[in-house]
């Protein structure tokens, strides 16, 4: 993770009492100057839209247009914005390269769902499937659900951010794992964007490397029970707010810096914000009879 989130990198030949707790890694994020605002202004909207009348009945129709939507909000960062109804009445996904990653996008979406119960375990074991089920069999096979090797190439559109080595990702991914398998106790939005953004500045596979990491924001969300029934498509608000606020965001996370780790928390909180509206309006219209 970037200098601002690691632990005290400090003499490791000193040790803590043994009733000493570890320190929260996270803690200095969720504590930076305008972060807790952001945590605070997201669940004040999750809680908003989680009371509105729909949801007491049609909950599981609202959580499978949110899906929908995410996926495809998803592959629309990824550059293939298509509109919804094309996306809803598609059934080949195949055939081209944009419709590959539009069949991408829906399958590792809707996967991630099915794979709650094991994050909290096996961070990896999720990243690998995620990674595997969007490849979907187009990546070569000996290359699919695990990190990218040294020399191997990495087919993803071009963030403007340095590629880290092989090494320093299997490392990295592993002190990730350890934290979100019980080293944290960070709010829902710092946790989410933190997974989110290390995975994009770490592009650990060698294809579909943006879709795996959104899809592993929601798996957090989801997870941490700020929004259980995955109503809130952060998605819908990455590709609202633009690609070039999208890359300049992650690039802040990239530098470590204070204010590039607000930045970058704060963007994600406003993509939920503004997956939250989606599905709010989604509410409106079945309320109405429109949908």
């Amino acid at each position: 993770m970037s200098s601002t989130a690691r632990p005290d990198d400090g003499d490791t030949s000193k040790t803590s009492a043994p009733s000493t707790p570890a320190a929260d890694p996270l803690a200095p994020l969720a504590a930076l100057p305008g972060v807790p605002e952001a945590v605070e202004s997201v669940r004040k909207a999750v809680d908003r839209v989680y009371g509105h009348r729909i949801m007491r009945r049609r909950s599981s129709e609202v959580s499978a247009e949110a899906a929908l939507r995410g996926a495809r909000a998803t592959a629309a960062v990824e550059g293939v914005d298509w509109a919804l109804e094309e996306v809803r009445r598609r059934s080949d996904f195949g055939t081209e390269p944009e419709a590959r990653t539009v069949g991408a996008a829906l399958r590792v979406t809707a996967e991630a769902g099915q794979l709650l119960d094991i994050w909290q375990q096996s961070p990896l074991r999720v990243l690998a499937r995620l990674h595997l089920v969007a490849a979907g069999g187009v990546a070569p096979e000996d290359t699919v659900g695990r990190p990218r090797r040294p020399g191997e190439p990495v087919d993803s559109p071009d963030l403007g951010l340095e590629l880290p080595g092989a090494d320093e990702v299997a490392a990295r991914l592993d002190g990730l794992a350890q934290l979100m398998a019980g080293s944290t106790s960070a709010p829902a939005l710092v946790a989410s964007s933190v997974v989110h953004g290390e995975l994009q500045v770490l592009r650990p596979f060698g294809s579909y490397n943006g879709q795996v990491a959104r899809a592993a924001e929601r798996v957090v969300l989801v997870g941490s029970g700020l929004d259980p029934k995955a109503i809130c498509p952060a998605e819908v608000g990455h590709a609202e707010l633009g690609r070039e606020a999208y890359l300049t965001a992650l690039a802040g996370y990239a530098s470590g810096t204070p204010e590039g780790m607000t930045a970058w928390i704060a963007h994600c909180g406003r993509a939920v914000e503004l997956g939250v509206r989606e599905s709010t309006a989604v509410c409106e219209a079945m309320q109405r009879g429109a949908a």
